[in-house]
């Protein structure tokens, strides 16, 4: 699975596998490759191998079998203090008994670097993290936010190449969080560095990356750009994993070119862009997003679907309403609808009509 990239991975996993107990693989026949200055995401649930990835990159962890090259040259047998990769956790690791200063300058002085060049770099890393004034600060008399600033300063005081980060917004609030997404994303690609992100985090995964890849059971699902892992997901899993979805089953009555006709399993039969079914016959899963459903079937082109559903709970959310309905045998379809002036509020019991494009349905693996 591959990046965006004409001109050779700056970081590649080749057939790399890991295996703790010499049994079970936790990381299955992996195989990425990353371009230079991309921001990659490695998402997925815990135990789908995410972080055995990261360390195994970073040289804290050994691959049981393949290679993980670094710019071209195999760094299986390199320390981990050798490689050159700058690291952010969600602990943010700061030493507590040393100043901020101090502690961006760890990494300088480890390196053998000069005390003048030190300073100069420990300013500049501390300017780009807009923490300049905070140098003679400890750890403990900052707030969480400002700690993972300057550990993010730390992370970048030797201008690595290659940063990478372990659900380094884990431990900070919904709005920190959102507001230190778009500043670590910037600051990425204005110094034009290589990220490597780990998250469980789905909404981080689809803000902040250039590709994402989706892990489960030790393997990637899908590797794609956010908007296409989300309108385009190529198995049921990326589409359950990543955002809302509808999900009705049925099964697969005839194929023709990129179209199925599937009957689904309450009696309905409709047709879906076919992404995982070959055959008549065929169990399938077929997936929906909830905002592709018009609850205004007037509002659709020709060629729409529609089907009776009846209303089981109208939710306002603010921006939108959130219906829930019952389809066929499914009692937990989702619409989302904008909040607009001519949105009527629906009662629960309410039969209403329901109706989307086939091309924004697709059948899926069952």
């Amino acid at each position: 699975m591959k990046g965006n990239t004409t001109d050779g991975s700056f970081v590649r996993f080749d057939r790399v596998q890991k295996s703790y107990d010499g049994e079970t693989l936790v990381v299955k026949d992996l195989n990425l490759e990353i371009a230079k200055g991309e921001f990659l995401t490695m998402l997925g649930p815990s135990g789908s191998g995410k972080t055995t990835c990261l360390m195994m990159l970073a040289g804290f962890e050994t691959a049981t079998h393949g290679d993980i090259l670094l710019n071209g040259v195999s760094i299986n047998n390199i320390p981990p203090h050798k490689r050159g990769i700058g690291m952010v956790f969600q602990n943010y690791a700061l030493f507590p008994h040393m100043t901020v200063a101090e502690n961006l300058s760890f990494p300088l002085e480890v390196r053998k670097i000069g005390k003048s060049e030190r300073e100069q770099k420990v300013a500049r890393a501390l300017d780009m993290v807009e923490m300049g004034e905070f140098g003679g600060r400890r750890p403990a008399q900052l707030s969480g936010g400002q700690q993972q600033r300057i550990a993010l300063a730390r992370a970048l005081v030797f201008e690595p190449e290659l940063v990478l980060m372990d659900e380094p917004l884990g431990a900070l609030d919904k709005q920190l969080r959102e507001k230190m997404q778009f500043e670590i994303t910037d600051l990425a690609h204005r110094l034009g560095i290589t990220v490597v992100y780990v998250t469980h985090d789905q909404t981080e995964a689809l803000t902040m990356s250039d590709q994402v890849a989706v892990f489960n059971d030790g393997r990637i699902q899908q590797l794609a750009a956010p908007d296409a892992l989300y309108e385009a997901p190529e198995n049921s899993f990326v589409a359950q994993f990543i955002g809302e979805n509808n999900t009705m089953y049925g099964t697969v009555q005839n194929v023709s070119g990129e179209m199925a006709q599937v009957k689904l399993d309450g009696g309905e039969v409709i047709d879906c862009k076919r992404v995982n079914v070959n055959n008549a016959g065929e169990r399938t899963c077929v997936s929906i997003r909830p905002e592709r459903v018009e609850l205004n079937i007037g509002r659709l082109p020709q060629g729409a679907h529609t089907l009776t559903a009846e209303v089981l709970e109208f939710i306002y959310m603010g921006d939108v309403f959130r219906t829930r309905l019952r389809v066929g045998d499914n009692d937990n379809f989702i619409v989302k609808t904008r909040n607009a002036v001519d949105q009527v509020r629906l009662k629960p019991g309410t039969q209403v009509k329901i109706g989307w494009m086939p091309e924004d349905c697709r059948a899926l693996d069952a």
